[in-house]
């Protein structure tokens, strides 16, 4: 049993974090604290503890400590030692690297597009969205309202002629000179109105013009801008939030629905309702709402744009997450735990989204029960059979080969464990030697004690894979792991395919309907999607890399000129060692090394 005594009477009482550690070496919770004796000397209490704290505790062998010189820095530290460390019992979410934005770029006339990544000051930025479809709705609506371009500059500057966007009216063809730059100005200022949230302004001044223009009688143009005033206001009629206020704000709602968290996260810019995204966190068994939430604000807010306002609905201490955004957005940041009039509103909205997502989140939980347990019973495995890791090669005619291994467990698709893997030096088209090499570096590093163990490896294939896997396992000493090739029917159709096992035994074919099999369908599906998307990324990549790339020595412009003076890349390749050396800034003994390197 592992005493506290002793390392609580060395710890200061100074700010700092705390690493918990089991017998096993693993890093099981991290926290901070403001004096770290006194948080720490907490958990050691005989009574009082929640029983997710109190088996925790019980798995403690030691504990490491770092003294900071601030609270803030402290909560820094765990939100980095968190992400990197996954601990069994913090709570913790999927880290979304960035957001998507509506961009106008700094060109004389800009660009309508999407952006996704880091923001700089050429460009304007409208955002951030919680996902893809939303800026793409925009972006459509604005090409519709405003008509803006959004070519790339390269295409941009060669047209000779309108294309298919301005004859279907979504663009005034700049390209070609259609529209004047002034023109054009004042529709990208509409644009960046509209999205700045400022639309009963846009709204205005559209009516202003088109009124004049039809006194003055130009009633093909007063037309026109009728049209883009009727667009928008059909836009405002379909807002979920009408805002009185032009503000920026983050709304935050934690539930907990028969034992699922989820976090709904709305974003309002401008007044605007952006769109929603729903969040559910890894290791939040027995965690209440409150817990997940100050969870989230840490892991999210940190080292990420935040807005002026955030609005949650539990009651937690705010004083130094506020100062710590704060300095970070280089203005003040408020949390707002106690909102009023629309956006108590808005907290409801999200409430009730993060509701219905955590009830779907639990029927499609249910679901995936079911299916695993029909899939346990139709094949007489155990139930400890629940984590299951799944094999697909993929190449074409041999090339740029291909092996992905997909993980389902905890009842869903595991996406952050996915692996793949780069097959060479075998036989092109060796599909045998293919699912060899990648079995082999995926169990050996897994015999050797780097990653979790499977309790079944799904092999789509027939009996020499499945053979193949069976002499891979027994070389790395993994016989207990269970192993069943998923082979294609005769007409290849779904629902036909054949479960094949080791030994000799029966291949088995479940029913069309049948639970198990869909859960097969779905594995075996999602490893042959995953598959593919790796070979096709390796194919491209293959057919656009010039062999001439790999040549020590020969730069950009080296190439360049070798290409010009032979005609491309066969050229090179017939060409002599004299005759490379005759190219300029080409010596004799680079010439002989091209040579060599090519051949």
């Amino acid at each position: 049993m592992f005493d506290p005594k002793p390392v609580l009477a060395s710890l200061p009482l100074l700010p700092g974090v705390y690493r918990m550690i089991n017998a096993a070496g693993e890093v099981i919770y991290v926290g901070k604290a403001r004096e770290l004796k006194k948080r720490v000397s907490s958990y050691f209490r005989k009574t009082g503890l929640m029983p997710r704290t109190a088996m925790m505790v019980s798995q403690i062998a030691r504990i490491e400590t770092t003294v900071t010189r601030t609270e803030s820095e402290a909560l820094l530290l765990e939100n980095n030692l968190i992400k990197a460390l996954s601990p069994r019992y913090n709570v913790v979410f999927r880290d979304d690297k960035s957001y998507p934005y509506v961009m106008l770029t700094g060109h004389r006339f800009p660009r309508l597009g999407f952006h996704r990544g880091a923001l700089n000051k050429k460009n304007q930025f409208f955002g951030p969205f919680p996902a893809a479809a939303p800026v793409r709705e925009s972006i459509q609506l604005l090409q519709k309202v405003f008509r803006l371009r959004t070519c790339e500059d390269s295409v941009f500057s060669n047209r000779a002629r309108p294309c298919l966007l301005h004859q279907i009216k979504r663009c005034t063809a700049p390209c070609v000179g259609l529209i004047d730059e002034e023109a054009y100005r004042r529709d990208v200022a509409r644009a960046a109105l509209f999205l700045d949230g400022k639309q009963q302004q846009v709204l205005q001044e559209l009516s202003d013009l088109m009124h004049a223009e039809a006194e003055a009688l130009n009633f093909e143009r007063a037309a026109a801008l009728r049209d883009q005033v009727s667009a928008l206001r059909k836009i405002q009629e379909k807002q979920f939030v009408s805002s009185e206020s032009s503000a920026d704000a983050d709304v935050v709602a934690c539930v907990e629905v028969d034992g699922v968290v989820c976090v709904n996260l709305v974003m309002v810019r401008g007044g605007r309702h952006l769109g929603d995204k729903s969040f559910f966190p890894k290791n939040a068994e027995g965690c209440d709402a409150h817990t997940a939430l100050e969870a989230f604000l840490v892991q999210h807010y940190l080292s990420r744009p935040v807005p002026p306002q955030i609005v949650v609905g539990e009651k937690i201490e705010t004083e130094m997450l506020e100062a710590l955004l704060s300095e970070q957005a280089k203005r003040r940041v408020q949390i707002n735990t106690n909102p009023s009039g629309e956006r108590r509103v808005w907290l409801r909205m999200a409430g009730e989204n993060a509701r219905l997502a955590a009830q779907q989140h639990l029927g499609q939980q249910a679901t995936q029960e079911a299916r695993l347990a029909a899939f346990q019973e139709a094949l007489g495995l155990p139930d400890s059979v629940r984590r299951i890791e799944c094999f697909d090669i993929s190449h074409t005619m041999g090339e740029a080969t291909v092996a992905s291994c997909v993980v389902y467990d905890q009842f869903a698709m595991q996406n952050g464990e996915y692996r793949r893997y780069n097959i060479s030096g075998i036989t092109p088209g060796d599909d045998f030697a293919a699912m060899r090499d990648a079995l082999s570096r995926r169990y050996g590093k897994i015999a050797a004690g780097e990653g979790k163990m499977p309790d079944l490896v799904l092999i789509d294939g027939g009996k020499g894979q499945l053979g193949v896997a069976e002499e891979v396992m027994a070389e790395v000493g993994l016989n207990d792991v269970y192993l069943i090739g998923v082979a294609k029917g005769v007409e290849r159709k779904p629902g036909l395919e054949q479960l094949i096992f080791p030994g000799g035994q029966k291949a088995v074919q479940l029913p069309k309907d049948h639970p198990g099999l869909h859960l097969i369908q779905q594995i075996r599906d999602e490893a042959h999607r995953f598959a593919i998307t790796g070979h096709r990324a390796r194919r491209g990549k293959a057919r656009t890399h010039s062999t001439l790339e790999d040549v020590r020595g020969v730069g950009a412009k080296r190439r360049q000129k070798l290409l010009a003076r032979f005609g491309g890349l066969k050229g090179v390749l017939a060409a002599s060692v004299d005759e490379l050396a005759q190219v300029e800034g080409i010596s004799h003994a680079l010439a002989e090394q091209i040579y060599q390197e090519l051949h």
